[in-house]
């Protein structure tokens, strides 16, 4: 069950207009004309990674309970003793009213907590009914214009400690996609490193073309395959073989351009992308522009050095393979390195194991309350600077994608941000929140003021 909020206030303040902006779509009817809504309406809304259940009520007033105005107000009032937080919503254009006065000393004395939100706050001419919205005796009223979506930030803040739900995120405190879905496994690296090899090894018959040839591959294949976990569940993936990716100044022939660019499209297709590399020669720039590319699409990756069961003196080159990742792919360290041999399939089962692990880490979707209070730990560990004197506001954080996880940063001169800050805190995201080695996006939003440019 999504907690609920409802949103209560004198007629034609405002209220449809703000359900229908948080739903997405224009469920309730909105016109000049006071009263247009009666019955209570109810949607799904989403503010920032924020959900919640959200109420449309009728226009509050002062009416015979048996007549129609009655009848709505008692719609109104059993919306506010069944919701979590009630939105009271008042017209600072208009200035505050005796039934605004009405409406305040009843929420008062309601055990449901209250968000003031003052409407039609754009430009100068709000300014009066704002401060007179203090008197209400309901806090700070969050300046909001419900029609241009302006205070959303603010409305996020003010209704997040009323909407956490401390028992689920005890719980669990992510989120995962449908782990049942097949795994999309795309296998890239250089010619010659052996996709094909490892494809078939773990498909347990020689499905793709292989060859001591360099570019045998052409095409990308997908393949569909089971894999048996370690708890004996079965698990279906995807197999994608895409063709060798040499340097582009290598890259003359016409055919192997449109290969070259068929396994990059393969790439986007995929959720975990294996970059497999010939153990006997080591690291190269190729590989490098190949993991950066991977990133840059946002595919969650693992390196896999195959061949491993002819390399000699093998803990040294691990270890110069694992710094070389580490100092070239400075956005993400710690990427999974597996160890494996196409040709005999050792390792290859552990191969599998991570990168549906990588997928689950590339998946999950942190709550709300568990990703700002780790925000506020970052914080007062390791507070933003203040260039010039001026401090730099950082006030919450959202996860409003995954798949790569994506996050947004709220707060003011976020311009002025230096991008080591901004690194400090996705390493913390990645460390601290369980995304390891995957790719995580984070944007900054300096929330805007309602009374800017008038």
């Amino acid at each position: 069950m999504l907690p609920t909020v409802a949103i209560v206030g004198r007629p034609n303040v405002g209220k449809s207009t703000l359900f229908n902006r948080l739903v997405g779509k224009k469920l309730a009817l909105v016109d000049d004309q006071p009263g247009v809504t009666r019955d209570r309406r109810e949607g799904e809304a989403h503010l920032l990674g924020l959900d919640f259940t959200i109420i449309d009520t009728a226009g509050y007033e002062d009416e015979d309970p048996q007549s129609l105005p009655g009848r709505m107000r008692i719609q109104t009032e059993a919306a506010v003793d069944n919701c979590d937080v009630a939105l009271f919503m008042i017209d600072a254009r208009a200035g505050i009213t005796p039934l605004d006065e009405e409406i305040a000393r009843w929420l008062r004395a309601n055990d449901a907590p209250v968000v003031l939100v003052a409407n039609k706050a754009e430009g100068k001419a709000a300014d009066p009914g704002v401060m007179e919205a203090f008197g209400l005796g309901l806090g700070e009223p969050i300046p909001f214009s419900a029609e241009h979506g302006q205070g959303l930030a603010d409305l996020f803040q003010a209704l997040l400690p009323h909407l956490e739900r401390e028992d689920a995120e005890d719980e669990k405190e992510f989120y995962e996609d449908d782990e049942s879905a097949p795994l999309k496994l795309a296998i890239v690296g250089r010619p010659n490193a052996g996709k094909s090899t490892l494809i078939n090894r773990l498909l347990g018959e020689n499905r793709l073309l292989t060859g001591p040839e360099a570019g045998i591959t052409r095409d990308s294949i997908a393949v569909d395959w089971q894999w048996v976990s370690r708890d004996n569940a079965i698990r279906p993936v995807r197999l994608i073989d895409t063709a060798g990716m040499r340097k582009r100044a290598k890259v003359q022939d016409k055919l192997e351009k449109l290969a070259v660019s068929d396994g990059l499209n393969a790439v986007n297709f995929a959720e975990v992308v294996v970059l497999l590399l010939d153990a006997t020669r080591g690291l190269e720039a190729q590989d490098l522009r190949i993991a950066d590319r991977v990133l840059e699409e946002g595919r969650a990756l693992v390196i896999a050095l195959n061949k491993w069961d002819t390399v000699e003196n093998g803990s040294a080159l691990y270890q110069g393979i694992k710094k070389a990742l580490d100092d070239g792919l400075a956005q993400v360290r710690g990427v999974p390195i597996m160890t494996v041999s196409a040709a005999t399939g050792k390792g290859l089962d552990d191969l599998i194991h991570v990168a549906f692990e990588t997928r689950t880490a590339w998946s999950q979707r942190i709550s709300t309350g568990v990703l700002n209070r780790w925000f506020e730990r970052a914080l007062e560990a390791n507070p933003p600077p203040a260039p010039g004197g001026k401090r730099i506001k950082l006030r919450y954080i959202t996860q409003n994608k995954t798949r790569p996880p994506t996050f947004v940063l709220f707060g003011t001169r976020l311009d002025e941000l230096p991008e080591s800050y901004r690194r400090y805190l996705v390493n913390g995201i990645r460390k601290e929140l369980g995304f390891g080695a995957v790719p995580v996006r984070l944007t900054l939003r300096s929330a805007k003021n309602p009374y800017g440019n008038k």
